[in-house]
């Protein structure tokens, strides 16, 4: 089915319905714009943020790493800790 198609079926349901009917198809419709664009914003912003980190390289010694010191981004950092703490396994020799 073609677009065209699709749009005279739709358009041809649409007149069938009531008023009450057409309320909630309004809504679900900005439901739907509000979703992709969304969406599409939250893909942008994982773009950006993908190609403006540097990677992270494997072996790094401290010095490397202190420019990460005090960067925690969020207020839940005990909470991740505390995860981190509950999912880790007993070492086993």
């Amino acid at each position: 089915m073609t677009t065209i198609e699709i749009r005279q079926q739709v358009h041809q349901q649409i007149d069938q319905l009531t008023s009450e009917q057409l309320t909630l198809v309004a809504e679900f419709l900005e439901f739907l714009q509000f979703k992709l664009a969304k969406t599409a914003d939250t893909s942008t912003q994982l773009q950006v943020l993908t190609e403006a980190r540097e990677p992270i390289l494997t072996g790094s010694t401290i010095a490397d790493l202190v420019k990460f010191a005090g960067t925690w981004q969020g207020d839940d950092f005990e909470e991740c800790l505390q995860a981190v703490y509950d999912a880790r396994l007993p070492a086993e020799f």
